[in-house]
């Protein structure tokens, strides 16, 4: 984000001496052409951040329901467990 932005300024610093030459329609589509192109540039860094995010999201995401459905195994397996030996305390197994 950092580069485009920097790209975008060091664009608007070439555009700016010849502005005094040109007259103020051409000013107008120069300024519009770089506004457009730096908002193209910034516009693809959001876009690739948000690829990167939405990676790290689905693995953060699968890595929880992975814990959530060995804990659900766990906790299952103990009242099972739990169940098996109450009913051996009460028929005196």
């Amino acid at each position: 984000m950092q580069k485009t932005l920097i790209g975008f300024f060091m664009v608007m610093l070439l555009v700016s001496p010849v502005l005094a030459d040109t007259s103020i329609k051409e000013k107008g589509k120069e300024v519009g052409h770089a506004f457009k192109e730096g908002g193209k540039e910034v516009g693809q860094g959001f876009k690739e951040a948000g690829k990167e995010t939405e990676k790290e999201a689905k693995k953060a995401g699968r890595s929880i329901g992975e814990w959530f459905r060995d804990a659900g195994k766990k906790t299952g397996a103990a009242f099972r467990q739990m169940g098996r030996d109450l009913g051996s305390f009460f028929s005196g197994k």
